[in-house]
């Protein structure tokens, strides 16, 4: 996933220039105004065993037992095979004890799908829909009525201020009321192009991967551009992560007692924008140790993946390519938003797993009525 919501709006100008080119396509596209659906289907593995946390020698999976069933055979499933059949069997010069299994995924794009626009972004403009009724002093900011009106010039000359106005939007208010806006959000929002709740678009051959790492004693965590506090309400179901695991973008947030209670208000920008080379700062600082596999789907995530694989030891590079415009959607070079490009290059110099949603991937979503033949 990676990849995503380009930077605090005054000191990051990388957010300005791709959600704006959001923006634009959410313009054209109509996709933020989707209103109430059925709730979301559990996609989740909430009921999946917990994580191995144990420091001894588990005995491995066969990984071929567990053989990723929504993965062709290819040098794809089977250069991730290999490596968790390395590094988990005993006695082999490539084994790792469980406390150096650690695994990072980036989200969107990686986990679960991220067009027309990253998700959270289309969330967070519905946001200033639903709050604009009582904002009646928004009507004299023309990006607001640009925003209104799906006016892709207006919003091309008052970009800035567009930023402000979701940022203003977003704030001021309690991070459990912010939560409960999210999960009512997942329960009617869906997706311009496939029409189901956005938790329904989880990938479901990295499902298999996460199961796969889990029952190998691997700890997975998510680094992603995305905020930790838009993930955790929904990711735990989702992929079996529990929220400590989750490692975002920080949005400000100020602590105060309202009421005689203790709360903390979300206020505008942001403190820490997770992605490119922030991303393995974040890691350092969250987990304390240089994980062995890395798994992203853009350039927002090249320098995760070489952190990762520029330690001691065995490790593994993995990228998805999104070249699947029939299923899901084609993108990488050329993308305005999510581009795969520098890192692409990079994973054929080092060796990087590089996927095929069209090639590797017999199914995408949970919800396919059955795979395509294996072939």
């Amino acid at each position: 996933m990676a990849n995503r919501f380009r930077s605090a709006l005054t000191r990051h100008r990388t957010l300005a220039r791709s959600l704006a080119a959001g923006w634009l396509v959410i313009a054209l596209a109509g996709c933020a105004t989707q209103q109430s659906a059925a709730p979301p289907q559990d996609v989740g593995a909430s009921t999946a065993a917990p994580e191995v946390r144990s420091v001894a020698p588990l005995a491995p999976v066969e990984p071929v037992a567990a053989s990723l069933p929504s993965w062709r055979d290819g040098a794809s499933r089977d250069a991730i095979l290999k490596f968790v059949s390395d590094v988990t069997r005993v006695g082999a010069p490539t084994f790792l004890p469980v406390e150096s299994r650690i695994a990072v995924f980036d989200n969107d794009g990686t986990l679960w799908s991220e067009q027309p626009i990253p998700f959270q972004l289309i969330f967070m403009i519905d946001q200033l829909k639903a709050a604009a009724p009582e904002h009646p002093e928004w009507k004299k900011r023309p990006a607001f009525k640009a925003l209104m009106t799906n006016d892709v010039a207006a919003l091309a000359a008052n970009q800035k201020d567009a930023f402000a106005l979701i940022a203003e939007a977003n704030s001021g208010m309690s991070t459990d009321v912010y939560d409960a806006s999210i999960r009512d959000w997942l329960t009617r929002a869906k997706h311009p192009k496939f029409g189901r709740a956005y938790t329904d678009l989880v990938y479901q051959p990295q499902r298999e991967l996460l199961a796969l790492l889990r029952a190998n004693g691997f700890q997975i965590w998510i680094v992603s551009g995305g905020t930790a506090e838009f993930m955790r309400v929904w990711a735990s179901d989702a992929y079996g992560i529990p929220p400590e695991r989750i490692v975002g973008s920080e949005e400000k947030l100020q602590y105060r007692v309202a009421d005689g209670k203790p709360v903390l208000i979300r206020k505008p920008g942001f403190d820490v924008y997770n992605d490119g080379p922030v991303k393995p700062v974040s890691i350092f600082r969250a987990i304390g140790r240089r994980p062995v596999l890395a798994v992203g789907n853009s350039d927002g995530d090249r320098e995760m993946i070489e952190y990762t694989t520029s330690g001691d030891g065995p490790s593994l590079g993995v990228l998805i390519h999104h070249d699947d415009g029939a299923r899901e959607f084609a993108y990488d070079r050329a993308s305005k938003t999510a581009k795969l490009d520098k890192a692409w290059d990079q994973a054929k110099q080092a060796g990087w797993v590089v996927v095929s949603m069209q090639k590797d991937w017999k199914t995408i979503f949970p919800f396919e009525s059955a795979p395509a033949p294996n072939k």
